[in-house]
């Protein structure tokens, strides 16, 4: 069969502006909303490419087929005893050929082996054949079903109409190749006519084929490929700031909403009065980036020059912009030095005092509770880590005076600066730089890729914090639900297990912190009464923390590897790998290697797990000894589990877990001889019972190391 001719597919709609974030969650959603769309409609199509601007939504489909797909297929019908009863055909026959279109004379009883639901036996079946109409016939419908799935935050109806969309839709554009596609969508049937840049072309042009629409829309002012109108964006921005003789703020909020919010991008640079340079850099980008999204023009982290930089849709008034944006920098400035010059009027301890009236939540008290029980903690890892006396009272401290901003002016204005506002007091205050960096540094990690605390104390700090709202929201009953988690809890636990790891990495004392330890010391820090007894809630802690975990090793790794190494078990057992953190990477990387090397080690691990625990699964593990067996072979099975407990009792890192890996392979070895020698499981063997839970204990010293079957093979 020769393939069906192929063109270009667009389409595009026309709405009211769009918020930055619609724009970057409708072109995320968009491409594969279209394949779903296309394979609904049998047309089979190439690379699809999402397009947009606050101005429009679009895709182009390379490749389109200008026909639906044929259909010939058969189709399985009633089973031959429903369809036929005494050699004639039922009413089941007949629903069945009227569904397919056929005669009954053409359905056939033919044998099927089982297959999904379906059992074996003799079913009627018939053939589906009819051609495929013209793509233009079909896609109307879907191209309206399409618009309807495309997802918004929020939607909106405007008008008499019923339609709910981002913004109300102003026109359509639907083209195959050259051909209109005629639909309708919101109350706005489509066509060929499309619109450039508000301002800069705002006349309505004609789209001749689906191929012209990016360059069209370029000579209109218009860039809709997105990355094409980062890249040009970014391009101005790094020339303007380096004019003015510096660098760009790097903070990719900036870059995507400035690049969702314009669709031609235009710089401009400003500037405002050297004098506000005395306030903190962070204060300076924070009034930049939070309430106008400008670029601060900077030459080191705390360090700016008094220029920044505005992305707009437009410069036909250079001048004007700029005199407008310097009138509103410096009124924010100003009342950013306002409440600044004010905050440093206050003394820390009365802060802290007045965290006092601040509620944490309505049954674990006040941040004042809170930071009293951080204290308490910060200062138990203090000791755990060993830290000498001159770090531990700066541990204490920084735990001390970790929440005082909240009350601040500042952070009231820009609650994006707590922490770094507390380390700008605290050091004008003459608080020592340790302390002064802990209270901005234990809030990290803040997001995914953000460094971890890197100090001692902001890390103590910023551990017991994290450990005391997990234990304290589990313990009340606060724990995530799908998409809710007003706590951040996930956040919280990740941040946790992050540090641990990141820091256990290369350093012994953080590997040896027990994080359930810690968080059952947490939650002892509770002076109140706690809705859970702490057995259960540091229970379903554990299976929380777990949950991350593997999340965490499964980036590190592969699902399959993380699924095998954070085996779901007794959650407080004492050998529990969520306790260490960084003993569970350990495995998986190991172990992640080995897949990899497609090391023969791996079969012969597999082996041996599942011989050991195929015969032994309804026994509890115990390590018996050899003296309490009589015959010769049973001392081997001591001696094999012996070393095998001996090779997996400390597993701390990758060496010597692929020692215990590689040495599986002469261990299997031993274990056939075992099984080909003793007759494990005799009835008539009073061993018998400590033999199966001896083998038992061997393989769950092969838990150790991993699940092996989650593994394959």
């Amino acid at each position: 069969m020769s393939p069906l001719p192929t063109s270009s597919l667009l389409l595009e709609i026309g709405v009211e502006e769009l918020p930055a974030s619609f724009v970057d969650t409708a072109l995320a959603a968009l491409p594969e909303l279209t394949r779903a769309k296309l394979a609904e409609s049998r047309i089979t199509h190439g690379a699809v490419h999402a397009l947009g601007t606050p101005r429009r939504l679009a895709v182009l489909v390379a490749d389109v087929a200008t026909r639906q797909e044929d259909v010939d297929e058969e189709v399985v019908g009633p089973p031959e005893s429903a369809a036929y009863k005494a050699g004639e055909p039922t009413k089941a026959a007949q629903a069945f050929a009227d569904k397919l279109g056929v005669p009954l004379a053409s359905l056939v009883v033919v044998d099927k082996p089982a297959e999904g639901r379906q059992r074996a036996g003799r079913y009627v079946t018939g053939r589906r054949v009819f051609k495929g109409a013209p793509a233009r016939e079909v896609l109307g419908k879907a191209f309206a079903d399409l618009c309807a799935a495309i997802p918004f935050r929020k939607s909106m109806r405007w008008g008499s109409g019923t339609t709910a969309f981002g913004r109300p839709v102003q026109w359509l554009v639907a083209l195959l190749g050259q051909d209109a596609i005629d639909f309708q969508f919101a109350g706005v049937r489509s066509g060929r006519t499309s619109r450039g840049h508000r301002f800069l072309a705002p006349e309505p042009f004609e789209i001749a084929v689906a191929t012209d629409y990016v360059d069209a829309l370029r000579r209109r002012h218009v860039i809709v490929d997105r990355a094409e109108r980062e890249a040009t964006m970014m391009a101005k921005v790094e020339a303007a700031a380096k004019a003015a003789g510096g660098t760009y703020d790097k903070a990719q909020v900036l870059v995507v909403e400035n690049a969702s919010l314009v669709e031609e991008p235009h710089v401009i640079t400003g500037s405002f009065d050297p004098t506000f340079l005395a306030l903190p850099a962070a204060i300076i980008r924070a009034v930049a980036r939070g309430h106008q999204r400008y670029f601060c023009v900077e030459t080191g982290h705390d360090a700016l020059l008094p220029h920044y930089v505005t992305v707009v849709n437009t410069a036909l008034d250079v001048e004007g912009i700029a005199r407008g944006n310097d009138r509103v920098m410096r009124a924010r400035l100003s009342d950013a030095r306002f409440f600044f010059e004010e905050d440093r009027k206050a003394k820390l301890e009365d802060r802290v005092a007045k965290l006092e009236g601040i509620v944490f939540h309505k049954k674990l008290g006040t941040v004042s509770e809170k930071v009293r029980r951080i204290e308490r903690l910060a200062a138990t890892i203090a000791v755990e880590l060993g830290l000498p006396d001159e770090r531990r009272a700066e541990v204490e401290r920084a735990a001390h005076l970790c929440k005082f901003d909240l009350v601040a002016l500042m952070v009231g204005e820009f609650p994006e600066l707590q922490g770094e506002m507390a380390r700008a007091y605290a050091k004008h205050a003459g608080e020592a730089d340790a302390v002064a960096d802990a209270l901005r540094d234990h809030y990290r990690p803040t997001f995914a890729t953000d460094d971890v605390a890197a100090s001692d104390i902001s890390a103590a700090v910023a551990l017991a914090d994290r450990l005391d709202t997990l234990a304290g929201c589990f313990a009340v009953g606060i724990e995530p639900s799908g998409a809710a988690d007003p706590y951040a809890l996930r956040r919280a636990c990740i941040a946790v297990l992050r540090t641990l790891l990141e820091k256990g990495s290369g350093d012994a004392r953080y590997a040896r912190l027990d994080l359930l330890g810690l968080l059952d010391s947490a939650r002892a820090g509770y002076s109140i009464a706690l809705d859970k007894d702490a057995p259960t809630a540091l229970t379903v802690l554990s299976v929380f923390a777990n949950e991350r975990l593997r999340g965490l090793l499964a980036t590190a790794t592969s699902s399959a590897v993380a699924d095998a190494v954070v085996i779901d078990g007794a959650p407080l057992a004492p050998d529990a790998l969520v306790r260490h953190p960084v003993y569970a990477v350990a495995r998986a990387r190991a172990l992640h290697a080995v897949v990899k090397e497609a090391q023969p080690w791996l079969a012969q691990a597999r082996t041996v797990a599942k011989r050991l625990s195929g015969i032994s699964k309804q026994s509890a593990p115990v390590l018996h000894a050899a003296s309490d067996f009589q015959k010769q072979d049973d001392a081997a099975i001591v001696k094999v589990v012996q070393d095998l407990d001996h090779l997996t009792r400390d597993l701390q890192d990758e060496p010597s877990v692929r020692k215990a890996l590689a040495a599986t392979e002469e261990l299997a070895q031993r274990v056939d001889a075992i099984f080909v020698n003793t007759l494990v499981n005799d009835p008539a063997d009073a061993n018998t019972p400590a033999r199966l839970e001896l083998l038992s204990y061997g393989a769950q010293c092969m838990q150790r190391l991993a699940d092996f079957s989650r593994l394959g093979g």
